[in-house]
């Protein structure tokens, strides 16, 4: 009996009643594989072929109880009559008579010799020599009157041309050079050397106690005595012994919770149907059955109470 102001009903409250599955029937799970893939196959006649057959020459060996060719009808072909009907067909193009020449061939009598050939003999395979340009003197090198004498190295004037002149080469000419840019930067300089006050610096400084402030003047001590005791503890310190009677303070009161349980005001929530929302139920009870009937439901189930009952009788 469910309850109209917020009750439970039975199935939320004993575990006696549940509420069917939609997922299956209650069916036992059968394993792939335990069923034959083709029922049918398994029952009434089968196809029975007509026996094992032997391989043999003979025609009972094939599938066929005729030989076939492979192609059915085919003409005849006579290669040498197919010859000779087109050798018949080229003859018939030619004009006249076959070209013979008009006396036997000639053989040629020596290796160079050019009888027996169509043009005769060839002007530029002949042996004779040909006529050469006659010599001409390539004349005297350019001498001096009177020679000079030296091998070159070492030894003035000995040249075609004239003699190079001697250019002096300071050993200090560089570092005069640059002295005398540098005196001349100097004054060309018109004030100090350039110093930019926006230079970039490091986020830290190297020195934390570092300050661009001028320090404050010292302080001066006052003179005469001071109000100012120093601190000075109990003697004997006290013991806590279990308590806050060795603290400076003495014990807290104790002080109100702030944070209380809040307490719902006006009507309770309610849901979609206007029914009072309700969580989740917990585990239900159930009654607990005998080693003995749980024995008994084992053995005989819903599955095999049938055949169990054809066993006994």
């Amino acid at each position: 009996m469910a309850g109209d102001k917020g009750g439970k009903n039975d199935m939320e409250r004993i575990g006696l009643f549940q509420e069917m599955g939609y997922v299956t029937i209650g069916d036992k799970y059968a394993t792939p594989g335990s069923k034959p893939f083709n029922e049918a196959a398994h029952k009434g006649k089968q196809m029975l072929p007509g026996g094992s057959k032997t391989i043999s020459a003979l025609q009972a060996g094939y599938f066929d109880e005729k030989f076939a060719r492979v192609m059915e009808g085919e003409a005849y072909s006579d290669a040498v009559k197919r010859r000779r009907q087109d050798r018949l067909k080229e003859s018939k193009r030619n004009i006249s008579k076959a070209f013979l020449p008009s006396s036997g061939d000639k053989k040629p009598s020596g290796l160079g010799n050019h009888y027996g050939t169509l043009g005769g003999p060839v002007g530029a395979f002949s042996p004779a020599a040909k006529p050469g340009k006659p010599y001409k003197s390539p004349g005297r090198n350019v001498v001096t009157n009177p020679p000079k004498k030296g091998t070159g190295y070492g030894y003035p004037n000995l040249l075609v041309g004239k003699q190079y002149t001697y250019s002096s080469n300071p050993y200090d000419k560089g570092k005069e050079l640059r002295r005398k840019d540098q005196i001349a930067s100097r004054n060309a300089m018109k004030g100090g050397a350039f110093k930019l006050n926006m230079h970039p610096r490091t986020y830290f400084d190297s020195n934390p106690y570092f300050a661009d402030k001028p320090l404050p003047p010292l302080k001066k001590k006052p003179v005469g005595k001071s109000d100012i005791k120093p601190f000075k503890p109990s003697s004997p310190a006290k013991a806590i012994g279990g308590s806050k009677a060795g603290t400076f303070d003495p014990y807290p009161s104790h002080s109100n919770d702030a944070y209380k349980p809040k307490v719902q005001k006006g009507p309770k929530p309610m849901n979609s149907s206007g029914k009072i929302f309700t969580p989740s139920p917990g585990p239900k009870s159930a009654p607990t059955s005998s080693i003995v009937n749980q024995n008994v439901i084992r053995s005989i189930n819903s599955t095999n109470f049938r055949t169990i009952g054809t066993t006994l009788a």
